[in-house]
């Protein structure tokens, strides 16, 4: 009846065209040509990401008697980013080419070309699975395959020397790196490349009535600190016990040098991350208790466990003692989605000390007042929306036409159930709208009444909803509808009644977070 049109390497700009034609991503301040790296959500993506975020908040704090959630502000105090290591070490590489004027980051110029070669291992894997089907041993293919062995040495290469170079902050050696492995610009085609420096990614703005009393501060590039300077407000007045963890949702700014690749990068991104907070030395305990708990909460969406891996990091950042990042295979290959660090009580030592306030934590069982050590998982809200999107969008041949889906999970979807009356006559509307009045308190619901039947199908696919419900003539007889499954497109008839009392059980947040509980 119908097959799939199998995606490549054009998959990002059909996921880019598809989100701004059905409402979900658009260019922001786009009829003044728009803001490099900004992006605005559309209705059917405001209640994606708003899904999302329910979908983490649920799990990470109502599934957790000892997490609790803040709000803190964008505006901290200057010192603050001081404390943390912002002021003096929050860089990026930066390289320019001198032929194309345009600049990049060395480290992804580096990584996506490592990248290129995991590419195409996981192409020779995928033959390999074609050919042998079941019978097929990854881990064998992986040790005796001459291609994959080879293109295995050249990222093992590129590793060794990056993270030498990394660790020793050698950026001469990073240039030295690109210009071995033959990176040219992707506009010049050239590999005259500048010296590497480094560039400070915080936003800086003034807060003041007037421009002579007005100090400077910086947009938040992270939403951690605002937790770490709540620590004492939340553990006294929630009377916290160790180990307990802080949970928030907001925006972060970043000055990115090279923001592309649609959502992924952006310079004003989202976060939803929580830390922590354990006694010393059981820190190594936790950091591998999140890493499964944070893996389970994703592929329990639906995505493809193959589609997820773990990368643990070689150089770590200065506040960290352990570091992984999940990585989900993107359109452009694996890219971080979340990060889970060992951040040791870096954090709020420095904040005691420029603060001049003891932050500490009083443990009844050791008798002893101790800085707490923290666990940290922070994972990009953009960033899972696109690789729900990339996922999800789906073509397939349908009786000589082109059907356009996307097969977002159920719990997340934007619209669950769109109520259709047949026609526009014969008191269908009435019925359709009464269904539509039951259910819309259950869940987001969408009234349609233009077009042919067939072309409101269309439309519901193509914005990922789960189900479609049609009233019709027999509905005034039997009080019956038609319910059409999106993935499948079975119909099958069921009650008003029936139709009320289970199927928002299926689309239900709860139904999500029952695989983790």
């Amino acid at each position: 009846m119908y097959k799939t049109i199998t995606m490549a390497d054009d998959l990002l700009k059909k996921v880019i065209a598809h989100a701004k034609e059905y409402g979900f991503i658009f260019p922001s301040s786009e009829i003044y040509d728009g803001l490099g790296a900004v992006y605005d959500y559309g209705q059917n993506g405001v209640e994606l990401k708003n899904n999302i975020k329910q979908y983490w908040w649920n799990a990470m704090v109502r599934l957790h008697e000892n997490i609790v959630g803040i709000d803190s502000s964008i505006f901290m105090h200057p010192t603050i980013w001081k404390a943390s290591g912002h002021v003096d070490a929050f860089n990026d590489p930066l390289i320019d080419n001198k032929d194309s004027k345009k600049r990049y980051r060395a480290d992804v110029l580096i990584e996506e070309e490592r990248e290129k070669h995991n590419q195409k291992i996981l192409k020779e894997i995928e033959k390999g699975r074609k050919k042998f089907g079941d019978s097929f041993d990854e881990a064998k293919a992986r040790e005796t395959n001459p291609n994959i062995l080879r293109e295995q040495a050249k990222i093992d290469e590129i590793t060794k020397r990056y993270d030498e170079a990394l660790n020793a902050n050698d950026l001469e050696a990073m240039r030295q790196l690109i210009l071995d492995l033959g990176i040219v610009c992707p506009i010049s085609g050239t590999a005259n490349w500048s010296e590497v420096r480094q560039f400070n990614l915080m936003f800086e703005t003034k807060l003041g009535s007037t421009a002579e009393g007005a100090s400077s501060i910086y947009l938040r590039p992270e939403t951690a600190q605002g937790i770490f300077v709540n620590y004492l407000n939340v553990q006294k007045t929630g009377r916290m016990k160790i180990p307990f963890g802080i949970a928030q949702i907001g925006k972060a700014f970043r000055n990115e040098i090279v923001a592309r690749q649609f959502v992924f990068r952006m310079r004003e991104f989202e976060q939803m991350e929580m830390q922590f907070f354990v006694r010393p030395g059981s820190e190594m305990e936790w950091f591998a208790k999140w890493k499964a708990e944070r893996l389970a909460w994703h592929k329990a969406l639906g995505l493809g466990d193959n589609n997820y891996r773990y990368h643990d990091h070689e150089k770590l950042a200065h506040y960290a003692n352990a570091a992984t990042d999940i990585e989900f295979n993107f359109p452009m290959g694996f890219k971080e989605l979340e990060g889970i660090h060992s951040r040791t009580n870096f954090d709020l030592s420095q904040h005691q000390k420029f603060s001049g306030k003891k932050i500490q934590y009083f443990d009844p069982e050791l008798n002893e007042s101790y800085v707490p050590y923290v666990i940290e998982t922070s994972i990009g809200l953009d960033r899972t929306v696109l690789a729900v999107l990339s996922n999800s969008y789906c073509e397939e041949q349908l009786d000589g036409e082109v059907r356009e889906v996307l097969r977002i999970p159920a719990a997340i979807a934007p619209v669950k159930f769109a109520i259709m009356p047949l026609t526009k006559k014969d008191g269908l509307p009435e019925v359709a709208q009464k269904l539509m009045k039951q259910l819309e308190i259950e869940c987001n619901c969408q009234y349609e009444e233009k077009d042919s039947i067939g072309k409101r199908y269309r439309r519901q696919d193509a914005i990922g909803t789960p189900y479609c419900i049609t009233v019709d003539h027999q509905t005034l007889e039997d009080n019956t509808v038609t319910v059409r499954e999106r993935d499948t497109m079975e119909q099958v008839r069921m009650s008003i009644d029936e139709v009320v009392a289970t199927l928002p059980q299926k689309v239900s947040m709860a139904s999500l977070l029952r695989k983790i509980q």
